[in-house]
């Protein structure tokens, strides 16, 4: 086999993989602009001969899309960011400060939130919800979100923060900041390539979230875009170019985030494997 055919291959493979991938969100976004259901009945896969970019009106203002989508927008930003800072905070304590057995301890106890779960975890959590008195709030989403996150972010940053060098901390100790200071000003920005891969998993796993926020709200107002969709599918069953346009707003967000965060998801990922 020729030298350049053989390197190519691997090439041709990730090109064939990439289109099976994004084969379906494709056949979406040309079903969102086209005209009616005949017009994606006679040409499914095709562009469409007429680009009718009303859908996405008729699908934000008539189905409620806009309030779904920044419901779950700043439900899914606010639960990863604090998800981020407790579990940054956890990992500095665990991974750079000297408590003895006390760091394997705590730390093993917050990995065994990994072995659970999370339907396991339905009845509880509901129960915990009911007696708080928060249930049909924001607050029923966005605690548990914040919960369920922890023990993957603290996984992640814990590996990153084991990667830095010690002699930062001992600059900065010699310059007299104390614990606060150095994970506020010497380690949190070190961290964030590896603080932006988890805000993307944490924010992706909130924002597809189903089951709590279908059970936990029952006001309109209040539903996030997953409910919500449901719903805009019962209502335009017939209708599948808005329905279309509705999903592409639900991918949008994700979508436009990995385009701008690609190069720092790469780098959070890749930094802890390699000491030194």
């Amino acid at each position: 086999m020729p030298r350049a055919l053989k390197k190519s291959l691997p090439h041709a493979a990730l090109l064939g993989y990439l289109l099976v991938v994004l084969f379906p969100f494709l056949f979406v976004l040309f079903s969102s602009v086209k005209k009616d259901n005949n017009s994606i009945a006679l040409n499914p896969f095709g562009i469409p001969k007429e680009f009718v970019f009303n859908n996405y009106v008729e699908a934000w203002v008539n189905a409620k899309i806009s309030t779904y989508f920044f419901n779950s927008l700043y439900i899914s930003v606010f639960a990863s960011v604090v998800s981020i800072i407790l579990a940054g905070m956890f990992a500095f304590a665990v991974t750079r400060m000297r408590h003895g057995r006390w760091n394997i301890l705590l730390y093993s106890f917050v990995l065994v939130g990994m072995l659970i779960p999370n339907n396991a975890l339905m009845l509880p959590i509901y129960t915990i919800v009911r007696k708080l008195h928060i249930l049909n709030t924001h607050w029923a989403l966005i605690i548990p979100y914040i919960a369920n996150a922890i023990p993957f972010t603290v996984i992640i940053l814990a590996a990153f923060m084991r990667s830095l060098p010690s002699e930062i901390e001992e600059a900065a100790v010699m310059d007299g900041l104390k614990a606060p200071g150095i994970f506020a000003k010497i380690i949190v920005p070190l961290t964030v390539p590896a603080m932006v891969t988890v805000f993307i998993v944490n924010f992706l796993g909130n924002w597809n979230e189903f089951l709590l926020a279908n059970y936990f709200l029952s006001n309109d107002e209040l539903r996030t875009l997953p409910v919500g969709m449901v719903q805009f599918r019962d209502q335009y069953q017939m209708n599948y170019a808005q329905m279309s346009a509705g999903i592409v707003y639900s991918v949008l967000p994700v979508v436009i985030i990995y385009a701008i965060l690609q190069e720092k998801i790469i780098e959070g990922v890749t930094a802890g494997s390699v000491k030194g």
